[in-house]
Order: structure tokens, then C-alpha cells, then sequence
């Protein structure tokens, strides 16, 4: 049977909005992790095949199909192709599903998947916002698809307030996971646990000295309950706050995967195999709720038990996603976004699916276990799972 394998998985450590990587054009930025998988691999440039990059908001500088831009501004020769590809939150999971798909099929032999999202540069929403200041169109959704549904948004702040009603998830457990994130996150760095996925990139400081960024500007170890418990909600009657949701990150990720024929003429050693690719799609004004649905189809088509899977990354896009997805699976919380997620992290929406990926990759292999599943939840209703073996 043909297989999948990844040979590298990097990510750039996260930058605030408006922080230490928001001077870098977006293809700037995803074209150092590209250049990064192929100095440490060592791999020919020219025998890359195929870049898939998957980035959610494509205006601005980052339209114009920033997958290919991030090739041209990098030193792979211009021989290599790339595409853009969105699937909104789990933009990059979906390219290296797409990469997989493709070296699994042999009509590809080497594909790096990757993700790039300068929410700094170009502002979440800001696609829609400037069209609509404009006066041009009426909107991402249709007349249609909003009767269909008996709302007049798809609004994922009210998504993950459904699921927390739904689950019985209140604001002193979401805060009280938030909390955890962080002292995951500070835990992992003094133990060096980001020392090999993160690529340093060089910043110029407003000053004009130029620095290296090699942590994760969103960290706050000295974050506390009394402190989280302070935030005003998003809206009236919600639990979700700035604090127990997602932090707006700039970031840029990417995975280098093949198949045995690139693995022996390349002379490349893998560090893990694919083991399953699901994407689900269920109700879209709930939204948020579909990674419960994907990960028990993909444990099913694996012939896999949730207790066969070592480590989980599960985005925290809001506190009560993956709150409700332990419950519904009976998972077990130790093994859960073992080094802090994307509360504590950031989530650099389009580089995110990538991103955890080399956190949960390089997590097996410091702690020697075996098997790994990432999902994410995604607008619009549907979500990725992606299950791994480490090598």
C-alpha cells in the first residue's frame, strides 16, 4: 500500500498583532519557513513538486495567490509551482491533507504544505469589511443560504456560545482552561519543548537594530483566574471572552511529506507517517461543534480507539470547543494540547493546521509516544482530522 510520510515540520513562532512580525510582508514570512524545510532536510529545491499554502484572508497583501508569491520571494527556483487554497480555519491541515492526497496517488513525489496569515497586515474580516465599505456586493452569504437557515449571519462567536450551553461548559471552566493553556505554553518553553519546530525569522526593531523572533509574543505565565475572570464578554449573555478565545497571531508554518519513492531517491528520513485524512461538514450556524463528528469518523475509518491516540491537538479557538470535545469523546485531558494551544499561542488563522502540527509531531517525539490526531473547527460548519504515527 502506498504511504505518506513527513519529513519536517516547522512553524515561526507567533507574533502579536502589531507586534514583532508585523512588519514582514506575508510572502516574506512564508517564504522563510520554505526556505527553512529545505535547508534542514537538504532537499534539491527543483524536485519540490507541488506548494499548497492555505491563508484565510486573501486581500491585500496576501492575495493575488500568496502561495506562489511566498515561492518568488524565497530561494526555490521559480520551476516550483504553488497554489492557495482556503478552508478558513483549517486552511493549512487541509493542504497537507491535499499533499498527502496527492503523494499517496504518485502523481506527485514531494509537496511541502504550508500556511501563512499576517492578521496584523491584513485584518480578520478586512476582506469582507473594505467590500462592504465600498458599497460593492451584499456579502459573503447569499439570501438563499440565509433563509435556508433562519439566520441573517453565520457568526462564530454565537457558535461557540452554543456549544457552551450545549455542554454545560460555564465561563469559570472556559477561563479555568484558559489558564491552563498558558501554563502549558510557559511550561513547554523553560523545558525547550518549542526549540526545534519553531524557525527563527529576523525582525527589525523600531529602532533600526534587527533581532531574531524565536518566541511566541502571546504567552502570558503570569496570567491568573482573578485576571481572566476580570474580562467583559463578547456579547451580553456570553462566556467567551478575549481571554478564553483564540489570541489574533501572525505566524507562518509548513510540512515537507512524501512517499517511498522521493523517501529513496532523495535518501530522506521520515519523522512520521499519515495514518488518516477525515474532513466532515455538519450544521453551519452551530458551526463550531463538527471536530466531535470528524474525529469519531476518523477513528472509525482508522479501526482506532480514542485511547489508542497518544496525543491530541485540538484548536482552541474557544475555550468550549475543545472542553466539549473532550466530554463527547471521553478523552483523556492529559494528553490534550499538551504544550498550550492557540489561547495561550495564538492563532494565525491560515498557518494554524500546519502550526499544530509540528507542535504535535515534535510533542511525540520528546515524549516518545506514538500516535497523534489533530483537529480543528472550521467556518461554515466542517472540520479537519488528521491522525499521525510518529517514526
Amino acid at each position: 500500500m502506498p504511504e505518506a510520510y513527513i519529513v519536517e515540520a516547522i512553524r515561526t513562532a507567533g507574533g502579536r498583532r502589531n507586534g514583532a512580525l508585523s512588519g514582514i510582508h506575508p510572502a516574506d514570512l512564508a517564504a522563510v519557513v520554505l526556505d527553512a524545510l529545505v535547508a534542514r532536510t537538504g532537499i534539491d529545491p527543483a524536485a519540490i513538486e507541488d506548494v499548497i499554502m492555505g491563508c484565510v484572508g486573501q486581500g491585500g497583501e496576501q492575495s493575488t495567490q500568496v502561495g506562489r508569491n511566498a515561492v518568488l520571494a524565497s530561494t526555490l527556483p521559480d520551476t516550483v509551482p504553488a497554489v492557495t487554497i482556503d478552508r478558513q480555519c483549517g486552511s493549512s491541515q487541509q493542504a497537507i491533507q491535499f499533499a498527502a492526497q496527492a503523494v499517496l496517488s504518485g502523481t506527485q513525489d514531494m509537496v511541502i504544505a504550508a500556511g501563512v496569515e499576517s492578521m496584523s497586515r491584513v485584518p480578520m474580516g478586512s476582506t469582507v469589511s473594505l467590500y462592504a465599505q465600498a458599497g460593492i456586493g451584499t456579502g459573503p452569504w447569499s439570501e438563499a443560504a440565509k433563509r435556508r437557515y433562519g439566520v441573517s449571519s453565520f457568526d462564530q462567536f454565537t457558535g461557540a456560545q452554543m456549544i457552551a450551553d450545549s455542554y454545560g461548559i460555564t465561563r469559570d471552566a472556559a477561563d479555568a482552561f484558559a489558564l491552563t493553556s498558558h501554563r502549558k505554553g510557559a511550561a513547554a518553553v523553560a523545558a525547550g519543548a518549542f526549540d526545534r519546530e519553531i524557525v527563527p525569522v529576523r525582525i527589525t526593531r523600531p529602532d533600526g537594530s534587527t533581532a531574531l523572533h524565536v518566541a511566541d509574543e502571546g504567552l502570558r505565565p503570569d496570567a491568573s483566574l482573578e485576571g481572566l475572570g476580570g474580562l467583559k464578554t463578547v456579547m451580553d449573555g456570553s462566556i467567551i471572552t478575549a481571554g478564553n478565545a483564540s489570541q489574533i497571531c501572525d505566524g507562518a508554518s509548513g510540512v515537507l511529506i512524501v512517499n517511498a519513492r522521493a523517501l529513496k531517491a532523495h535518501g530522506l528520513t521520515p519523522i512520521a507517517r499519515i495514518d488518516n485524512l477525515t474532513v466532515t461538514a455538519g450544521d453551519p450556524v452551530v458551526m463550531l461543534a463538527e471536530p466531535i463528528t470528524a474525529t469519531r469518523t476518523a477513528l472509525e475509518r482508522a479501526g482506532r480507539s480514542i485511547g489508542e491516540i497518544d496525543l491530541y491537538e485540538v484548536n482552541e479557538a474557544f475555550a468550549p470547543i475543545p472542553l466539549a470535545w473532550l466530554q463527547m469523546l471521553e478523552a483523556d485531558p492529559e494528553r490534550l494540547n499538551v504544550h498550550g494551544g492557540a489561547i495561550a499561542l495564538g492563532h494565525p488563522l491560515g498557518a494554524s493546521g500546519a502550526k499544530l502540527m509540528a507542535t504535535l509531531i515534535h510533542a511525540l517525539g520528546r515524549t516518545g509516544k506514538r500516535f497523534g490526531l489533530q483537529t480543528m473547527c472550521e467556518g461554515g460548519g466542517i472540520a479537519n482530522v488528521t491522525i499521525i504515527e510518529r517514526l
